[in-house]
């Protein structure tokens, strides 16, 4: 009798496990939805931070769970490392972040571990924001128990406590799929948003292993901080408006310091990632957020980087941002023709463009430029727009990809009315294109192009002795340099 009260004492007590995790394999930005951004055959990207993973972890210990979370594909890690956790922590729950380029290898994963260990399986992605049945067809769910297509955070605790603790009902639970008691994969509610952020717990970064996440000159460690939510811009090639609204959703300035703040003393990190579509598109809520830091504690031992866009922007915005810690910004450029920026609904003009950057070489601020080619109307003398708006700009650093028609973007409904999908979007990615290319040119064309770009701006002269001069100030970043140099080179010719 002793016995039965302490076993069944025992079992009160156990928590139910979730494992959370990016499966092993190539590098990809798998926290990023709006991108997913491959690493590997990428110039000078690093990645960052599993904060998608970070955010789940938090709310589950938040709601008793025990949570293990593990970033297979940084940390070089095999499928049998796998399986050792999944034999060793023996989790109740899978959630694996997916991407639309690895998403047929991912259900390979998750298919495994179903039939050998029988856990609840998540997966989250772009790829399942209200998608078409018709995509889902393609797929192999059978082994899939939940599909999350929003805000994880905002989902991942209430399929849990259903699972585990019968808390709720599934259908109640906005932007996910579930396979209900027929079996059927079953949409909820899409296109609402939650907007109270400060609410939600900081990422656990405790379970992360942040030496992973560099910042890549210095190749120290990095945070990603998500500062806000939501794009009102109709670029018809970004999935942020899809997944998280148009309009912003920002967290509070000082909720925004306190994470910093707990990075930088508890987790002894001092360079931060700004995570927002468009950091400073509302100059009054940036304004704030840098005097904020100018006047608090960690000001002058840490810096930071971010996104923004040319429109809205100004001059003393810039210099704000510098005053109180950035050392780079980073400009979706995009096109170097004022007709493709007017066809892709950027909002922004080749001139403006050119406005960003001479501002930031008057307030002194490295900046990163990135830039898009082989949309469907997009012709050579566009594109050569665009590589003579790359040397006049004169970027520190520049990424050029190939326009993705990711599922659910007017550019993908282009693509696939004008005949141009070549594959299915599925299993492609920035540098792997599914097109055939453009409406005048083919794929081939525009690869040579984007190769002719890179080269022409990174091997050129001026540039080379700029960076050196940056070795120069800082020997510790010289290494650096030459592995991404000679990523770079490889890449390019690997490709051709």
């Amino acid at each position: 009798m002793i016995l039965i009260l302490l076993y069944r004492e025992e079992d009160k007590m156990s928590k139910e496990r979730v494992l959370l995790f990016y499966p092993p394999g190539a590098l990809f930005q798998r926290g990023e939805d709006r991108c997913q951004q491959n690493i590997d055959d990428g110039s000078a990207q690093a990645m960052r931070a599993c904060n998608d993973l970070g955010y789940a972890a938090a709310i589950l210990m938040k709601g008793g769970y025990e949570v293990r979370l593990q970033d297979y594909q940084t940390q070089g890690d095999t499928f049998d490392d796998l399986l050792r956790d999944m034999e060793d922590f023996k989790p109740d729950m899978v959630m694996m972040s997916i991407t639309n380029t690895t998403i047929f290898d991912d259900i390979k994963v998750v298919n495994e571990l179903k039939e050998r260990y029988d856990p609840i399986v998540v997966l989250k992605g772009a790829l399942f924001y209200a998608p078409e049945q018709a995509m889902l067809d393609m797929l192999d769910l059978s082994n899939v128990d939940y599909l999350i297509g929003g805000e994880i955070d905002f989902c991942i605790g209430k399929i849990a406590d259903y699972c585990f603790k019968g808390i709720g009902k599934p259908e109640e639970i906005n932007n996910i799929l579930y396979r209900d008691a027929d079996g059927r994969i079953v949409p909820t509610r899409f296109h609402v948003w939650d907007d109270d952020l400060d609410a939600q717990p900081f990422p656990a970064r405790e379970l992360m292993r942040n030496e992973l996440y560099i910042r890549p000159d210095t190749k120290e460690p990095m945070a990603t901080i998500q500062t806000a939510r939501g794009c009102p811009s109709q670029c018809v090639f970004c999935l942020t408006p899809e997944i998280s609204g148009r309009r912003v959703r920002f967290r509070s300035p000082q909720n925004v310091l306190d994470e910093m703040i707990e990075c930088y003393e508890k987790h002894h990190i001092r360079n931060f990632f700004f995570k927002a579509d468009t950091f400073t598109i509302d100059p009054a809520w940036v304004k704030e957020m840098c005097e904020l830091i100018i006047g608090s504690r960690i000001y002058g031992k840490i810096e930071f980087t971010a996104n923004s866009r040319v429109r809205p922007l100004s001059k003393e915005t810039l210099a704000l941002m510098k005053k109180a810690g950035c050392f780079l910004v980073a400009f979706g450029f995009e096109s170097g023709s004022d007709e493709m920026l007017k066809t892709m609904r950027k909002g922004t003009s080749v001139e403006e463009n050119r406005q960003a950057a001479r501002w930031c070489k008057e307030v002194g601020l490295k900046f990163w430029g990135y830039f898009v080619i082989g949309f469907p109307w997009e012709t050579r003398e566009d594109i050569l727009k665009t590589k003579k708006l790359v040397m006049e700009t004169d970027p520190d650093f520049i990424e050029v990809t190939i326009a993705l028609p990711f599922y659910g973007t007017p550019m993908y409904e282009t693509c696939r009315q004008e005949g141009l999908l070549e594959k299915s979007v599925l299993g492609s990615d920035f540098f792997h294109s599914s097109t055939k290319g453009t409406m005048h040119l083919t794929i081939d064309e525009v690869m040579k192009l984007r190769r002719d770009i890179l080269l022409g701006f990174y091997l050129r002269p001026k540039y080379i002795v700029r960076r050196m001069g940056d070795c120069v100030k800082d020997p510790g970043i010289f290494v650096q340099y030459a592995k991404y140099g000679l990523k770079l080179v490889v890449n390019l010719f690997k490709a051709k």
